[in-house]
């Protein structure tokens, strides 16, 4: 493929969905990071913690 057929195929993706769907993807998606990320954080929180324990 080159790349106006690429692009025609992207362009196509996307106007099929519509907004909504999308920006709920993209929400959702950084719902799921948001997560991870605050659960990395309180596991490394009761890291720290346990080391000054001993």
């Amino acid at each position: 493929m080159n790349k106006i057929q690429r692009m025609c195929v992207i362009l196509l993706i996307l106007l099929s969905f519509s907004s909504c769907e999308v920006v709920e993807g993209i929400f959702n998606f950084g719902v799921g990071v948001g997560v991870f990320i605050v659960i990395a954080v309180l596991a490394i929180i009761i890291w720290i913690i346990s080391r000054f324990r001993k």
